[in-house]
């Protein structure tokens, strides 16, 4: 199954390659409550989120970044993607997720959505740092 929203948010591919790092997920995302650890080295760590605690990993993506779950039953990944060029309005964030299923349970597809509203919000407030 495919998730996708759209931030209004004005980042660079640049920018969120810079910013959006696996020690800075929880402060992006809410759903996302905090990041255990991180090996810079490595650019995967762990985190605790609203499906409990997974190993994530980061991967510098063209145009932006894609984040994956490797041990997680669904196989949920997600990408953020600058659209600087392409959308309508010149800027703004891609946001799309994917799991391995063609259909789910309505309340896990639910919390997928969350998932993806809380990083269009996110993406939108202020960069700090």
């Amino acid at each position: 199954m495919e998730f996708f929203a759209t931030s209004p948010a004005h980042w660079t591919a640049e920018s969120l390659q810079r910013h959006l790092t696996g020690p800075r997920l929880s402060a992006f995302c809410a759903a996302i409550d905090r990041v255990l650890h991180w090996d810079d080295t490595r650019d995967q760590g762990e985190i605790y989120c609203l499906w409990g605690q997974f190993q994530v990993r980061r991967e510098c993506i063209r145009e932006g970044v894609r984040f994956t779950l490797p041990t997680c039953p669904n196989a949920l990944a997600w990408t953020l993607t600058a659209q600087e060029d392409s959308a309508p309005a010149g800027t703004g964030v891609l946001i799309h997720a994917t799991i391995n299923r063609t259909e789910h349970d309505p309340d896990f597809i639910e919390s997928i959505e969350a998932f993806i509203e809380d990083w269009r919000a996110g993406l939108a407030r202020p960069v700090a740092g």
